[in-house]
């Protein structure tokens, strides 16, 4: 079947709040769901069709796709203001991803050639959704990290600006890694299905 995979993601809020004095704290709250939309078909054809007509379109792009995973980040830093300087006094961040996910109706009515190609299949875009909610997390735990360590300024709007760039970047490299990621698992596509179907047809006949 042809799969094009997209993420959709959503810009990073820092809330700038003014701390008291005190050590430095920081927090990553992610949170992980699971949405879902059905397709029918009774042969591999209509299931193609059914993806490419009732997937998920994601922000930019008009065509759907057969999973996606939409990306939230949000978060706060407070500042403390102390002997002249300011700096980080505590950073949470957090990231909402939603993972969007096929469902077929009629998978006990299909032939077991077409239920093992649907459960190869549905099982790869899962695999990949999931990795895209793990690399917006890993970028949580970057962002907040980054943060965190930026050295005391003379005030408060500069170590604001520092906390706007840093975020900013953050965010840039985190689109850049999902794009990577995109690419290198178009390029392999069709040679993992085919390793998958190639194990899993073997694991049966083993069964058996």
């Amino acid at each position: 079947m042809r799969l094009a995979f997209r993420h959709a993601r959503f810009p990073l809020a820092v809330l700038l709040l003014c701390g008291v004095s005190g050590a430095a704290s920081a927090e990553v709250v992610a949170q992980k769901t699971f949405s879902y939309f059905d397709i029918a078909g009774n042969t591999a054809d209509e299931l193609d069709a059914a993806l490419n007509a009732r997937g998920p379109t994601t922000i930019g792009a008009s065509s759907h796709h057969p999973g996606a995973t939409r990306i939230r980040f949000g978060g706060q830093a407070t500042y403390v203001e102390k002997d002249g300087r300011c700096r980080i006094g505590g950073v949470k961040v957090t990231v909402d991803t939603e993972i969007i996910l096929p469902r077929w109706r009629d998978r006990s009515h299909a032939s077991k050639q077409l239920s093992m190609v649907w459960d190869t299949l549905s099982a790869d875009i899962r695999r990949h959704e999931e990795r895209h909610a793990e690399i917006a997390r890993e970028h949580a735990r970057m962002t907040e990290k980054a943060i965190l360590g930026l050295r005391s300024e003379p005030n408060c709007d500069l170590l604001q600006e520092k906390v706007n760039a840093e975020s900013a970047r953050n965010i840039e490299d985190h689109d850049k890694d999902q794009a990577r990621f995109d690419m290198i698992e178009a390029a392999n596509f069709r040679n993992r299905i085919q390793r998958l179907m190639n194990y899993r047809s073997i694991s049966k006949n083993t069964e058996n």
